[in-house]
């Protein structure tokens, strides 16, 4: 049911010195910031040659980014994303499974244009799961 991996986002409290790490320290490509404003965040991508590095700065105090450094200060990883074809029929799919879909079950717009659903991490040892319309 899972096609490739599409990122890893990390969570940071400052995306511009977070992108000048990338850039400077490790000579990556790194594109502009973009708000997302549904989703509460502030992103930048990292391409990599067989993926992405996906970084995340809260857009707000109400930010699940926010609520994230609330409890790691320091930041981390926050979720991988994994590409399907079909983000509907894999929804009813894992809610069939018992997987827990975070929200209301109905996919978001995310940041590169396509649907997004969110997995509980409950149910993926401990991993938030993003799941991305190929």
């Amino acid at each position: 049911m899972i096609g490739r991996l599409n990122h890893v986002a990390i969570a940071v409290r400052d995306i511009a010195a977070a992108s000048e790490v990338y850039r400077k320290t490790l000579g990556a490509e790194v594109s502009e910031p973009e708000s997302l404003e549904e989703h509460g965040v502030t992103v930048v991508f990292i391409t990599l040659p067989n993926t992405k590095i996906e970084l995340l700065e809260p857009l707000g105090g109400e930010s699940p980014i926010a609520r994230f450094l609330e409890k790691n200060p320091d930041g981390g990883m926050h979720h991988i994303c994994y590409e399907v074809d079909d983000i509907l029929s894999a929804r009813d799919r894992l809610v069939n499974s018992g997987a827990r879909v975070l929200g209301s079950g109905e996919p978001k717009t995310g940041a590169h244009g396509k649907p997004v659903l969110f997995l509980h991490p409950k149910d993926f040892n401990g991993t938030l799961i993003e799941l991305e319309q190929a």
